[in-house]
Order: C-alpha cells, then sequence, then structure tokens
C-alpha cells in the first residue's frame, strides 16, 4: 500500500472494520503515516480512502480533514450506486434465466410428452389387438408410432441445435456454394413432408457463389419454410426469392398467414414464443430462433415484417463474401465453349 508495509495495511483494515478513521491526524494509531478514511454508505464501510501526503503537504488541519471526508463520502456514494446497478443487473439476468428455465420445462413437459403419449397409445393398441387387427389398422398405427418417433427426434434436435448455438459450440465450415443448389434442397425436403402444398422460388440467375454452411445454412432456411407452411393455409402459395441487396444476399420468405401483432417483429425470433394463432400448432417454437442464431453467424441478419395483403415476410441477409474463385476449365472445355461460341 505504502512504505509503511503491513502497518499501514493494519490500520487500513482496522479503519474499514470499525467503520471509523484513523491513521494520521486522528486519534486512533496516529503514529501512522497516512490517514485511512472509511467509504461509509448505508452504514457499512464498503472500503478505505488512504491518504499518504507529501513532505510538503498538510492534512491535520480541520479543513483538510473536512475535505477529505466530503471526498470519501462522494466516492462511497458513487461505489454504493454502482453496486446497486450490479445487483439489479444481476437480478434481471436472474429473472430471465428463470424464465428461460420456466419455458424449457413447458415445452418439455408439452412438446415432448405428446409425441411420446401417441406413440404409447399406439403401441399399445398394436400389442393389445394381436392378429384380430386388420391390416389396414395395422399400418395406419404403425405409421402413426413414425411419424411421432420423427416429431419428437425433431423437438430433441432442435433443443440440442439451440445448446450448441448458446454455448457457442457452433463451428461453421464455409465453402462457396451456390444459393440456389442450397435454397432448391431444402424446399424439396420441406415439401416431401408436406404434399400438396405450393411453394414457388425464383433466384437471381446473376449471383454469385457465396461462402456458406452450405448444411447449416439449409437447416436456416428449412426453419424459414417450416414455419411459413405451418401459419399459412393451404391454398396461396409460399413465395421464396433470393437476390442481391448490396454486398449482401438477400432471401425472402413470404406467406399469407395471419400475420403480426404489433411488436412480434422481434418477439418471434425468441425461444419458444409463438406468434398469434400459434396455439395447439405443433412444434417447439425453437425453429426460428435457431434460424437466427445459424444466420447471425454468418455475419447476417434476419428480420420479420407484416407482407402487404396479408401474412409474413422472413427476410434473411448475409455478406455475400468476396469474390468466389474462378472455376478453371479443361483444355476440352474451352476448345467445346469456343466452338459453342
Amino acid at each position: 500500500l505504502f512504505e509503511g508495509g503491513d502497518h499501514e495495511l493494519g490500520v487500513a483494515q482496522w479503519a474499514f472494520d470499525h467503520a471509523e478513521p484513523a491513521g494520521l491526524g486522528t486519534d486512533t494509531l496516529p503514529g501512522s503515516r497516512a490517514l485511512h478514511l472509511p467509504l461509509v454508505a448505508s452504514g457499512r464501510a464498503l472500503g478505505v480512502l488512504s491518504v499518504r501526503p507529501s513532505a510538503a503537504a498538510q492534512i491535520t488541519g480541520p479543513d483538510r480533514l473536512q475535505m477529505l471526508q466530503a471526498f470519501a463520502n462522494q466516492t462511497a456514494v458513487a461505489l454504493e450506486r454502482e453496486q446497486m446497478a450490479e445487483q439489479a443487473e444481476r437480478a434481471r439476468v436472474d429473472a430471465q434465466a428463470e424464465r428461460a428455465r420456466n419455458a424449457l420445462l413447458s415445452s418439455v413437459s408439452h412438446d415432448l410428452r405428446t409425441p411420446l403419449a401417441v406413440i404409447t397409445g399406439a403401441a399399445t393398441g398394436l400389442l393389445d389387438a394381436g392378429p384380430t387387427m386388420g391390416e389396414a389398422t395395422r399400418r395406419e398405427l404403425a405409421e402413426t408410432i413414425t411419424d411421432e418417433a420423427t416429431r419428437l427426434n425433431r423437438l430433441v434436435g432442435d433443443l440440442l441445435d439451440m445448446t450448441r448455438l448458446e454455448s457457442g459450440a457452433l463451428a461453421l465450415r464455409r465453402e462457396w456454394h451456390s444459393v440456389e443448389e442450397v435454397i432448391g434442397g431444402a424446399i424439396e425436403r420441406v415439401t416431401r413432408h408436406a404434399p400438396g402444398r405450393d411453394v414457388r422460388f425464383a433466384c437471381d440467375p446473376t449471383l454469385p457463389l457465396v461462402a456458406m454452411d452450405d448444411v447449416l445454412f439449409a437447416q436456416a432456411i428449412t426453419h424459414l419454410l417450416e414455419n411459413a407452411l405451418q401459419y399459412a393455409p393451404p391454398g396461396p402459395p409460399v413465395e421464396v426469392s433470393a437476390g442481391r441487396a448490396g454486398e449482401a444476399l438477400r432471401i425472402e420468405v413470404a406467406d399469407r398467414g395471419p400475420g403480426l401483432a404489433a411488436g412480434e417483429e422481434e418477439r418471434v425470433f425468441e425461444k419458444f414464443y409463438r406468434g398469434q394463432g400459434g396455439a395447439g400448432r405443433r412444434g417447439s417454437g425453437l425453429g426460428l430462433a435457431i434460424c437466427r442464431g445459424i444466420v447471425e453467424a454468418h455475419a447476417g441478419h434476419v428480420s420479420a415484417a407484416p407482407r402487404p395483403g396479408g401474412g409474413v415476410v422472413l427476410r434473411v441477409e448475409v455478406p455475400l463474401g468476396g469474390e468466389p474463385p474462378a472455376i478453371e476449365r479443361g483444355p476440352d472445355e474451352g476448345e467445346a465453349g469456343e466452338e459453342r461460341a
């Protein structure tokens, strides 16, 4: 602390423990080479202000002591205010974490138990009926088990993906990919499980290759499509477009669903949140949150806005990633190209 070493530290500790001044210029341990003023706020010491004068300075006069005490009091008030702000922030974070835990428990208790109950009921029906059950009924129960097991696997996968995103364990494997192929593959996978639904895709043919993790990016697009198909009525098509927005790639998924209530534009990307009309719908409420995490990992952002005429537009923008590598052509390809030209 000062040249006094352990002795001065002992005096400072006494001032802190007793919340009273000690040392030079006081009646307590006046042989000290420094003045130790406790920083007291709300009846408790928060620290100690220690002042050691130079040879030419004097701090033992009443005016000097009063000035130093006022300075110590103001410092104590500032420290207390800072501590109260930290406590309030910790309380806010704890309350937010508690809400997240409650939401998780609620999701687990409902969304995970529902497919388990259906699987158990169908399997019990198969076991109890035995050879008397017709082939059509048996097949229907078997398909129910398969569908609900797939749904359960997807819910668990969403929870694991969200955990990876929040823990920072998500590692991108960026390579140059065709936007049309990545989005087209996602559309094909989604519509395979949604027969009769119309998804229309328009892609700017001048788009270059984009540096992305194609597996994760396709997963983000899949969540956007599944959200649109879940909320949109069966008739109108879900429209997907991809094009440039300056130096960024812009992807839009537009539906004709119930739209967004005021203030929902940001909330739809929160964990476990379901928009208006979401009651009774399947899903964990994690799809758009996972989508946002993947897009932000690509240094992009995702947003939602009401669609003119009704519905929602979900918009993704990510940097194009610079100039893609040149595609090398073999001698045969070059000659053929010249002949066609």
